[in-house]
């Protein structure tokens, strides 16, 4: 396995991770007959404080992912995997994990920062993958 697919392996267990810390603290916040009923009533009221926040950082983790993981098969699948490609992999992955902490600790503008650093990595893997000598 690539060092790239192995990145987005670890960043997936992130997310996961989120996932379920959202899970069993939701259960603390969130009535049973809503979070376990069809959904059809908002959530979003009973999320404050460290709750909401794992919410949306889980929802930006996902959006993350979407951005990444086509990248990251473009390269596996051109097998154009570099040493920039590895780094900027690494970066985008550490980047996620070092995000998750600021955001849930809410640490502003760091968080921010470290989010457009996990971007930039991710759109340097795109140009990567069009610009074979980058």
């Amino acid at each position: 396995m690539t060092t790239e697919l192995t990145a987005l392996a670890l960043t997936g267990l992130i997310h996961a991770a989120l996932y379920l810390a959202l899970m069993i603290i939701a259960r603390r916040h969130v009535p049973h007959s809503v979070l376990y009923g069809t959904r059809d009533e908002d959530v979003s009221p009973y999320l404050k404080g460290i709750t909401g926040r794992l919410h949306r950082c889980l929802n930006n983790s996902g959006e993350a992912l979407i951005f990444f993981t086509p990248a990251v098969v473009i390269l596996a699948l051109t097998d154009q995997s570099t040493p920039v490609t590895q780094i900027c992999a690494g970066l985008f992955l550490g980047a996620r994990a070092i995000y998750v902490v600021t955001y849930l600790k809410g640490m502003i503008p760091a968080r921010s920062l470290i989010w457009l650093a996990g971007f930039l990595a991710t759109f340097a893997l795109y140009i990567a993958a069009l610009v074979p000598w980058f």
